[in-house]
């Protein structure tokens, strides 16, 4: 007799459960109850099992075990997987072909044009010639000890992934602030991909699409860090000072008109640092995909810990360290230039 007996036997499905248990085969933990010569039925409360799927199978072989739940929800996705990838691939192809597109120029294009190149970017958005050298002598450093083309790839796939989550992440923000119903039905969606673990976001990609597509950490890099530009983007733009809005009204300006010429420009530091934000959570996806074939300075810190080499490890976490620093100070930089403008 299975502990939960009494469950099922005063809702009158003994015959339900006989009829399914019939033919089937005793389990493992029937089967050391017997050898043991014990009974199924706790000697008190405090041995009592908690009802869950499995301890309701031992009472009930017509009840479902945990396993089938999970196998259930495994087959349900691959029975529509073939109809989701006819919907997803054309329109991640774009994806794959950016990075691919982006790799290549990196890798392909001199170093003696892509580091001045970066330079000149790095001066145009924060004008400091400081900053500038900070981020020269570290390029060059990571250049000296050959992880150059690592460095490259890792910060390729960071620009892409970044502005796909600014062009996707700045309008859904937008239309969070602009509708309360838009931003109830959007911040749960939020909250699941913030708090759901990195690995997982990979769990379903890998079945949906082939490891050899670079839109497959692509796609897991978006997820995860287009989160923070959605949110600050609704909230810099929600936090516009109602007399300012309320001026704007009483020159008539349009609803666009306030968008752009008051709305944004006022909300634009806190955009600016959910793009911070993005950049960095971008880079820290980079490593985890890269157990998905993703490029870069990743593939050196799994080669360490699979190969067991500690000064690769050490070596290519103190470039994406490098990387981190880099990209954090030029952004912070821009927020800060962008904040003295409007004070002046």
């Amino acid at each position: 007799m299975a502990t939960y007996d009494f469950v099922f036997s005063a809702l009158g499905l003994d015959d339900w459960c006989s009829r399914a248990g019939g033919d089937m085969p005793m389990s493992m933990s029937d089967l050391l109850a017997k050898a043991k010569g014990s009974d199924a039925q706790p000697e008190s409360v405090w041995d009592l099992p908690f009802p869950s799927m499995d301890a309701l199978n031992d009472a009930c072989p017509a009840f479902p075990q945990s396993r089938e739940l999970t196998k259930g929800l495994e087959q349900g996705f691959l029975a529509v997987k073939d109809n989701l990838s006819v919907v997803l691939d054309p329109l991640t192809q774009p994806l794959s072909w950016m990075l691919d597109t982006t790799l290549y120029a990196m890798l392909n294009t001199p170093w003696w044009i892509v580091i001045p190149l970066l330079l000149a970017l790095v001066f145009f958005v924060t004008k400091s010639w400081k900053l500038v050298g900070f981020v020269a002598v570290s390029i060059l450093l990571l250049a000296f000890i050959d992880y150059y083309s690592y460095s490259m790839q890792t910060l390729s796939i960071i620009f892409v992934c970044a502005f796909i989550c600014v062009l996707f992440g700045v309008p859904i923000g937008i239309a969070m602030s602009r509708s309360d119903v838009m931003q109830r039905l959007t911040i749960p969606v939020l909250d699941m991909l913030q708090t759901l673990p990195p690995f997982v976001y990979l769990i379903p990609l890998i079945f949906l699409f082939s490891v050899t597509e670079s839109k497959l950490y692509g796609i897991a890099i978006i997820l995860y860090a287009i989160v923070p530009v959605i949110r600050l983007t609704n909230l810099g733009i929600r936090l516009v000072d109602k007399d300012v809005i309320e001026a704007a009204d009483a020159f008539g300006m349009t609803r666009r008109q306030k968008l752009y010429k008051v709305q944004i420009p006022l909300a634009l530091p806190n955009i600016m640092a959910g793009v911070n934000q993005t950049i960095m959570m971008s880079l820290a996806m980079v490593v985890i995909a890269s157990l998905v074939s993703a490029p870069g300075l990743g593939v050196l810190v799994l080669r360490g810990i699979r190969n067991l080499e500690l000064g690769v490890g050490l070596v290519a976490g103190l470039g994406i360290v490098i990387l981190a620093v880099i990209l954090d100070r030029v952004t912070k930089a821009s927020l800060a230039r962008i904040n003295a403008a409007q004070k002046h």
